[in-house]
């Protein structure tokens, strides 16, 4: 799979995953995360509107998606502010303590998705400028 392919495949896949979980912590409130059932109505309401805002967060990027190419700038940004909530678990972690082992995957997989979100952001923009053979397609 070439590296444009897989971009395209991992902004669509990001877009549709923080819709879809925007979503469920919008319907579901503090159902919505482990450990959280009974955290009150205070925790309820934060965590629904941090839902409807996740689910705008994934708006973006299936936006991205559907440019010709993925701008470069856009996976940047929506990728920093993937790892800036990343960071903050791990300051959650120093300064609270270990979470829910769920919240704990969910933090290696932000550290892991970061770097090579990163490093394939202009894959599409290099793709598409690179010269091509007559009859080539991209």
């Amino acid at each position: 799979m070439t590296r444009a392919k897989t971009l395209r495949g991992l902004v669509l896949t990001m877009g549709y995953a923080c819709v879809a979980i925007g979503i469920a912590h919008v319907l579901l409130g503090n159902a919505s995360i482990p450990g959280a059932e009974s955290a009150g109505p205070t925790i309820d309401s934060l965590g629904r509107f941090f839902g409807a805002i996740f689910a705008g967060y994934g708006l973006a990027w299936l936006w991205a998606a559907r440019q010709r190419p993925i701008p470069a700038t856009a996976v940047r940004l929506l990728t920093a502010v993937f790892l800036l909530g990343a960071l903050g678990r791990l300051l959650s972690l120093a300064v609270e303590g270990w979470p829910h082992a769920f919240q704990v995957a969910l933090a290696a997989l932000e550290l892991a998705l970061s770097p090579l979100l990163f490093w394939l952001a202009d894959a599409e923009e290099k793709a598409h400028s690179a010269p091509r053979a007559p009859g080539a397609t991209v």
